[in-house]
């Protein structure tokens, strides 16, 4: 195997071609340089690697003008040193990691991104969930061709139900939500003066509760998830003092819910579903709200507004996990019509994320 993308070779044409042959080699040339940045998968895994191994854990900052030694690094990592420096190397050339001299490695300002405790290292660990989320594109294919989510095809099971078999995945994935909860837009871009009683449907670890509750000492809150999930909600609100006012319900959110909270709230929640799973979830609400509750539907702005790229790469990653999908602000008052609901009101939070309030009908 050569090295890099190979790129056809220019002026191979006819005889008497040459200038033509010439600027169709140009214009080859330029696709290529379009395409590669696009095309290469060795980046992003050998950063994923780097992020798994915790590495960044086991170098000096960059500028101390010293770094760690490879065998010492390999060790650490429980890696080989040869593939190791190989793989290093490789992301020093794109601006992480840095070799102040041979053999020795330092985390830049880039690298420290992965060290524990960051988001890369989160998202990016392939031994957590934020890794196997991206893992489940190897299966991409499947999904095009068949309009099934490819997490089945590549792990075995779907999505819901490998987190339940996996424990550790499946707490990696309640910390992964937590670190991309976005809950204080939630927490302060809502008026809860008019609520006395808020209900957080699949709440996970209880972050979001957490921030509405604090904000506002009037409130009473219940956070519901499945039991694996509560029990570290109650023991995080425990460790907040909240656990008297918060109410944790160890239960599917497509069984009946607890009554009459004055608001229920779904933070990010619908999107994971199709659209009869995600009516199922509304109806349920609605059954719990009774007719003066009401709804607060978490999601992104839809096409209408917000960052039309982060909508298009949120709407095939959740084809791709579970089959759910991103919608426009349409498509929610539709559902919540649906369920028994009308959309009163759109508050915008972030640049992305948007309150849609429902009330029964």
């Amino acid at each position: 195997m050569t090295s890099g993308h190979q790129t056809p070779a220019a002026g191979s044409g006819q005889p008497g071609m040459a200038g033509t042959d010439a600027e169709t080699g140009q214009a080859v040339m330029a696709a290529w340089q379009t395409l590669g940045p696009l095309m290469d998968l060795v980046t992003p895994m050998a950063l994923r690697v780097a992020a798994t191994l915790r590495l960044a854990d086991f170098m000096p900052h960059d500028g101390t003008g010293e770094g760690a030694v490879l065998a010492d690094l390999a060790e650490r990592a429980g890696a080989v040193p040869e593939a190791l420096a190989r793989m290093l190397r490789h992301l020093v050339q794109h601006g992480v990691f840095t070799e102040p001299c041979p053999g020795q490695f330092a985390a830049n300002q880039t690298a420290a991104l992965l060290r524990t405790g960051q988001p890369g290292a989160v998202w990016l660990d392939l031994d957590g969930f934020g890794g196997r989320m991206d893992l489940a594109f190897t299966g991409l294919a499947h999904t095009v061709r068949t309009g099934a989510p490819a997490w089945e095809q590549v792990f075995g099971q779907p999505f819901w139900a490998y987190l339940d078999a996996n424990p550790a995945i499946g707490a990696s994935f309640d910390a992964t939500m937590a670190v991309d909860a976005g809950n204080a837009p939630v927490a302060d871009g809502y008026d809860w003066t008019t609520v006395r009683h808020v209900a957080d449907i699949g709440g996970g670890t209880g972050t979001l509760i957490a921030q509405v509750l604090r904000r506002n000492p009037w409130l009473r809150g219940t956070l519901v998830d499945l039991p694996e999930t509560a029990a570290r909600a109650r023991h995080y609100l425990a460790g907040l003092r909240l656990d008297g006012r918060c109410e944790v319900v160890g239960q599917s959110f497509f069984e009946p819910l607890p009554v009459g909270a004055d608001a229920y709230l779904l933070n990010r929640v619908i999107h994971d579903w199709d659209d009869a799973a995600a009516s199922a979830v509304l109806r349920r609400c609605r059954e719990a709200a009774h007719r003066t509750g009401r709804v607060l539907v978490v999601e992104s702005h839809g096409i209408a507004g917000g960052d039309p790229a982060a909508f298009a790469e949120m709407n095939l990653r959740m084809l791709v996990l579970t089959g759910g999908r991103e919608r426009t602000i349409d498509d929610y008052s539709a559902l919540a019509a649906g369920a028994g609901f009308r959309v009163t009101a759109v508050h915008d939070i972030t640049e992305r994320h948007v309150i849609i309030e429902c009330v029964p009908v």
